[in-house]
């Protein structure tokens, strides 16, 4: 496990930082709100990219999204607007498509940032990182609520949100998932981000016991950093200023 020094020095001089903000299952863009605004008060410059299928995108969901799909619209988002010098930050389910937009496209990110995050290597699903009483629960209510379609959205606690109006926001925006995506093998050319430099931020109260496979990937690993936040899994949520401190920490 690296120490915090493998991350970008933040008194090197480096002009505006350009993030790009990964959402997790179920959520979309939208749920970068508040800390895009703060990033941005700073100077810098913010995407926020919903994936195909979810958020304002929820009418596009169809059986045909799979981990590409998600993959490739964030590696249109770096292409399109021919983005590099990027923090590009996966939350949740969304460190899988960031891997696999590193492994495309590595010459546009300068650092990872993996926010309580899925992390795969080559040929694995998500549903292999979970435990089998989880994976059996979330096919079974897919195909009870839409045929196998997608997968429903879990109540706001299951986040770490408990404030009334945090909970709110998670129910009012939050859409069914495509059950495809964590069904789907990631493919990699490499190692789990190459030679980028990498940090995984766990959020610790309380603990998403879900990704403790991943975590356990990452603390085997010499070159992650590790960090943390006390705050729940929606830390975007609930904690949106701390989490965008510990992001401005990557920028010049």
């Amino acid at each position: 496990m690296a120490t915090p020094d493998n991350l970008i020095d933040a008194t090197t001089p480096r002009g505006d930082t350009t993030y790009v903000l990964v959402h997790g299952a179920w959520h979309g863009g939208w749920c970068w709100n508040a800390v895009a605004r703060i990033l941005r008060a700073h100077g810098h410059q913010v995407f926020t990219p919903t994936l195909s299928g979810l958020g304002e995108r929820s009418h596009l969901l169809s059986k045909a999204i799979d981990l590409g799909v998600f993959i490739q619209d964030v590696v249109n988002v770096l292409e399109y607007e021919d983005l590099t010098g990027v923090v590009l930050v996966g939350h949740s389910f969304g460190g899988l498509p960031i891997t696999g937009a590193a492994d495309r496209v590595p010459q546009r990110i300068r650092q990872l940032v993996f926010l309580d995050a899925v992390v795969l290597e080559h040929g694995q699903t998500a549903f292999s990182r979970l435990a089998p009483g989880i994976v059996a629960q979330r096919i079974g209510q897919s195909n009870e609520s839409s045929g196998g379609l997608s997968i429903p959205v879990p109540p706001a606690s299951a986040f770490g949100v408990f404030e009334a109006a945090q909970v709110a926001l998670l129910e009012r925006n939050c859409t069914p998932h495509p059950l495809k995506t964590f069904d789907d093998p990631i493919a990699l050319n490499g190692p789990v981000g190459g030679t980028i430099p990498k940090v995984y931020i766990q959020c610790v109260d309380p603990v998403y016991e879900p990704l403790q496979a991943s975590r356990d990937f990452v603390h085997a690993q010499k070159d992650w950093a590790w960090d943390e936040i006390k705050t729940g899994h929606d830390a975007m949520i609930s904690a949106p200023e701390a989490l965008a401190a510990k992001l401005l920490g990557y920028a010049s």
